[in-house]
């Protein structure tokens, strides 16, 4: 018996020192996960966001894979929607929309969405675009600015939060993500494509497409901050959020085509959803507590458990 005490104590005891409940801890916006580097680089193609034949045109191409892959993962969590604009009554974040390529097709479909970028002149290209459609003037909002000066105003204000060709981008993933779960509601939405951290996606990604083919300019990808499908899993469900799913997506260079692919080794797509906080759930610092009591009152009397608190 006495053993069985201590098993469960020193479990008890490891919950503690491991336990972690992200929205509980409101991030600081004194940090950044803006590149300055990176900035400079979108800065000089600022206004080539709407040739659809320039260096832009893979991420035109994709619209035919995101933009339905975004709105039929959203259908799901709704009961009725309105026919031609099914994503009608939902408040969307486009994070790092450059010029509103994928902002756009969302408003397109019903949705309020704001687009966030941190280079002005983008925001600018995308401000422009959209003036030329009066709907989507009404439903768009776009904004010069970095995700986490944005997180304290916009806490728990969003359906989704869509960060499309971005975290490979970012110098801080972890906080990225840390932003993204603040600003979504309860069960709300968050949608990845990046790239993969491969061997394959160095020769094909930076090699040919950068070096070789000129898909697109050279500079524009380090192959250091391509992320594995795995860590991000890893950070996203850290940090609260539940993946639901992983895509690969593969692009044709000739035909100029996007398609989806169980091989996740260059590009893919994550979708997962923010974990709800019950309300009649205990805060998790009232469950400490109680642990943290329930210890010192073993330890008063188990000098083994009493060491290992020491420590």
């Amino acid at each position: 018996m006495w053993f069985k005490s201590c098993r469960m104590t020193f479990a008890c005891l490891n919950r503690m020192k491991s336990y972690r409940y992200p929205w509980t801890r409101p991030y600081s916006t004194s940090g950044t996960t803006v590149d300055s580097s990176e900035v400079k680089t979108f800065l000089a193609l600022a206004h080539r966001w709407w040739d659809e034949q320039g260096v832009y045109a893979p991420l035109h191409s994709m619209n035919d894979l995101r933009v339905p892959f975004i709105r039929d993962n959203l259908l799901k969590t709704v009961a009725n929607h309105q026919p031609g604009k099914p994503l009608s009554g939902m408040k969307i974040l486009d994070v790092g929309c450059g010029g509103g390529l994928l902002t756009e097709p969302l408003g397109r479909l019903g949705a309020s969405v704001i687009g966030i970028d941190p280079v002005d002149e983008n925001i600018k290209t995308a401000q422009r675009h959209k003036s030329f459609d009066p709907v989507l003037d009404k439903r768009i909002e776009y904004r010069a600015c970095s995700l986490e000066e944005i997180v304290e105003e916009t806490a728990e204000t969003f359906d989704a939060v869509v960060a499309s060709e971005v975290v490979e981008h970012v110098i801080d993933l972890e906080t990225f993500v840390q932003c993204c779960f603040q600003v979504l509601k309860p069960s709300g939405s968050l949608f990845i494509t990046t790239i993969n951290k491969t061997q394959l996606s160095y020769a094909l990604g930076i090699v040919f497409a950068e070096q070789i083919a000129g898909i697109v300019p050279k500079g524009t990808h380090t192959w250091e901050k391509f992320v594995s499908p795995e860590k991000l899993e890893s950070i996203l469900e850290s940090n609260g959020l539940s993946v639901q799913t992983v895509a690969g997506m593969l692009y044709n260079p000739f035909s100029g085509y996007w398609h989806w692919s169980e091989n996740t080794s260059l590009n893919y797509a994550a979708y997962a959803v923010k974990s709800g906080v019950q309300e009649h759930q205990v805060p998790a610092e009232f469950v400490l507590k109680e642990e943290a009591e329930e210890l010192q009152a073993t330890a008063s009397t188990n000098p083994a458990v009493h060491e290992e608190l020491k420590k």
